[in-house]
């Protein structure tokens, strides 16, 4: 079925956005500026920067009220209302909280490994959250797999095994600290895991609410920001040393060193508010592509992403072409399409369809042959 010109638009938009993203947080990491002490260094402010995505994500609900008032002036009724604003809004808010919390774990462990590695392995990493997605459905969602699942879960492990090692590989030829560059792979898959059970719980309490996509994102970022901005301040006096963190006096983080990297270097702003800006768009992209098409087609959607973010790095001089990390990423993507029964087992399965057919409709026709050569004459 072809798309609507909405969805089309929705589909490029989460494309788009969501490889911006991703390359806006990597920008601002590797931009230098001055700190508060001066010293000029770059810009590792991983939990700040999950403090951004957040507030990206709060921005959905002033979009959502703008867009509600502006259609209920005109006289919308409900069925009216385009589908970003349309849904229940009779539901309990706090639904949203333990999802929320789970998405701050996650986001800012990856925005640390994101950090200490490189943005395509980033992305492709993230694949890792099928393995963990399937686990805890199987546990809590009592869902049994299917076996196109399990070999899909198996490319996927394999896909994340090559890659792993590429990074390890590729160290000895970057400017990279090999050390640095496992712990943030380690992170990342690590992080899946919490996404994993924030999919869960969205499925199991948020799923059911049917709630506006605008609303979905906005009260997330509403529960995720006012959390981290309370935690930005105990982390600022625990101080852990700069093995992974380059905070002045070695702090988890340091807000007011970010403030000041922020202002005296434009490309760490415009880094840190393309990732506000376009985490916004990319969620409620994300959340409408699943309601209004499918959750396949966001999978499929997102292994573009993928491709963009790894061309965009090789464009940009961040990486390099890597034929073991591109064969760790086949592997990734056809078991992400096996498991989400996107294009390789329907093509099969149509394809064992028409061999069906022909293979009947030519044994009908022989048959009706047969019938023919040994039907009596009739005087």
């Amino acid at each position: 079925m072809a798309f609507t010109a909405y969805q089309t638009f929705l589909a490029v938009v989460m494309v788009v956005t969501g490889s911006l993203n991703t390359l806006a947080t990597k920008w601002a990491d590797r931009s230098h500026s001055p700190g508060r002490d001066g010293v000029d260094r770059e810009f590792n402010h991983p939990y700040v920067q999950a403090l951004g995505m957040f507030l990206g994500e709060l921005s959905c609900l002033l979009g959502f009220k703008i867009l509600y008032v502006y259609y209920t002036r005109k006289d919308y009724t409900e069925d009216q209302l385009p589908p970003s604003i349309s849904g229940n809004r009779n539901f309990r808010r706090s639904v949203f909280a333990l999802p929320a919390l789970c998405d701050l774990l996650a986001t800012s462990t990856m925005y640390v490994g994101l950090n200490l590695t490189y943005a395509s392995s980033f992305q492709m990493l993230r694949g890792s959250l099928i393995i963990f997605t399937a686990i805890m459905s199987v546990v809590f969602l009592k869902r049994k797999l299917k076996p196109y699942e399990y070999l899909g879960i198996a490319f996927v492990i394999s896909g994340l095994t090559i890659v792993g090692v590429s990074d390890m590989l590729s160290s000895g030829t970057s400017t990279k600290n090999t050390d640095h560059i496992i712990i943030g792979d380690v992170l990342i898959i690590l992080a899946q895991i919490v996404t994993a059970a924030q999919m869960v719980l969205e499925e199991k309490f948020v799923n059911s609410q049917r709630v506006s996509p605008l609303q979905v994102v906005g009260w997330e970022g509403f529960f995720g920001f006012t959390t981290m901005a309370v935690l930005l301040v105990p982390m600022y006096f625990i101080k852990v040393g700069n093995g992974v963190f380059n905070n002045p006096e070695g702090q988890i983080e340091d807000a007011i060193d970010a403030w000041y990297q922020i202002k005296n270097n434009w490309q760490v702003a415009c880094g840190f508010s393309g990732t506000i800006i376009s985490i916004a768009f990319f969620n409620f992209a994300g959340v409408s592509v699943t309601k209004q098409i499918s959750a396949t087609t966001r999978t499929v959607l997102d292994s573009i992403r993928t491709i963009v973010i790894k061309i965009a790095g090789v464009a940009l001089g961040w990486e390099k072409v890597d034929g073991i990390q591109l064969g760790g990423f086949a592997l990734l993507l056809i078991g992400m399409f096996l498991y989400n029964d996107v294009l390789i087992r329907p093509a099969y399965l149509k394809l064992r369809g028409q061999r069906n057919r022909t293979n009947y409709e030519e044994s009908d026709k022989n048959n009706e042959e047969n019938r023919e050569y040994t039907e009596p004459i009739m005087q």
